[in-house]
């Protein structure tokens, strides 16, 4: 598939990319989770609240790093950046819900995750989502995220060129928020009957491997993105989806699981990065996906912007305090930033800058 080589704005030098973050997408990100941080300050059930505001207050770093999409198009940025960090905050407070939840029902799951269906989904109706549980009176800020999706989508001009490929991404990511929540001695099961379903597909991957990549936001940012081209086709879309899918993706969540060993296994977590046999196996899988990762986006027309969404991949997750408190996550990091480009040690220095700043 030839993609169109049209005329773009996308930064593909680190230091354009990183002037843009700063002045466009870290204030708009802030802005943004401000405004959802009052909403949430006012939910009736207290469950609902906590969840809410741990989510804004813990997982702050995914709406920036989604929000990097923005600076590839600096007349859709607020659109972007709008639609980018709700439907993560979506993503993040449902993750909570589910992670700490009073709750082990699929049908919960289901429906809870039914909100980012319907976001993507400039068309779809409210439903009640809190349908399966107890906790409920959320003052409608929900509803009004999911809305908050749907209206930035209408401003899409190619949005209908993109969306099933969109719907695909969610739908694979609510399958895998369903099977990883349920009861542990039945989550393992569903997760591998899940992926038999996929496997001819993607015969390169492990099972694991696959899981990892369907819980990736990524995806999706990316092609919110090319849909802010008018002239984007059919083809094009579906020709993005399968560069991004699955091992941009794959490499994102690995790594997330990668720093988060140690707090999985202490709070009972499935964590992809423990079905590796040993050290040495998690290494060589890891690169590999990273390998194929860089070799993917050379099919686009603005790799370079997306080489530096890799590299900075790297660097943000291998950079985190959490790599020092875990001796062998910080071998496997170092083996990982051998040979390390000039690009990734610079966004390893302004992924240690922002979170000395947010300290």
């Amino acid at each position: 598939m030839i993609i169109a080589k049209r005329s773009k704005q996308a930064p593909t030098g680190a230091i354009r990319l990183m002037h843009r973050v700063y002045k466009y997408v870290l204030p708009s990100v802030d802005a943004e989770l401000a405004k959802l941080k009052e909403k949430a300050q006012h939910i009736p059930d207290p469950e609902l609240r906590q969840q809410a505001l741990n989510s804004i207050r813990d997982k702050k770093f995914h709406c920036q790093g989604g929000g990097v999409y923005a600076a590839a198009n600096l007349q859709y940025h607020e659109v972007l950046i709008s639609l980018i960090v709700a439907l993560q905050t979506i993503s993040d407070y449902l993750d909570n819900l589910c992670d700490r939840s009073t709750s082990l029902d699929a049908d919960d799951f289901r429906m809870l995750h039914q909100s980012m269906l319907d976001a993507i989904n400039p068309t779809a109706k409210l439903q009640d989502y809190y349908a399966y549980r107890t906790e409920k009176d959320d003052n409608g800020y929900l509803h009004g995220l999911v809305q908050q999706c749907q209206t930035q989508i209408r401003k899409l001009p190619a949005y209908d060129k993109v969306q099933p490929h969109v719907h695909e991404l969610v739908s694979l990511y609510c399958d895998l928020q369903v099977y990883k929540h349920i009861a542990k001695d039945q989550r393992e099961e569903k997760l591998l009957s899940w992926w038999r379903l996929h496997q001819n597909k993607y015969p390169q991957l492990q099972w694991n491997e696959f899981a990892a990549a369907t819980g990736s936001t990524l995806g999706m940012f990316m092609l919110f993105l090319n849909a802010t081209d008018p002239e984007l086709t059919e083809q094009e879309g579906q020709a993005f989806k399968n560069i991004y899918f699955p091992h941009v993706c794959a490499l994102h969540i690995l790594l997330d699981y990668l720093i988060d060993q140690a707090e999985d296994k202490a709070g009972g977590d499935l964590n992809f990065c423990s079905y590796y046999k040993d050290e040495a196996s998690l290494v060589e899988r890891i690169a590999m996906i990273v390998n194929r990762a860089r070799e993917d986006v050379q099919h686009l027309p603005e790799s370079g912007f997306h080489r530096l969404i890799i590299e900075g991949l790297l660097a943000l997750y291998l950079s985190d305090p959490k790599v020092q408190q875990q001796s062998d996550v910080r071998k496997v990091s170092k083996q990982l930033m051998k040979r390390s480009p000039i690009t990734r040690l610079f966004f390893l220095m302004n992924s240690m800058w922002i979170r000395k700043q947010q300290a």
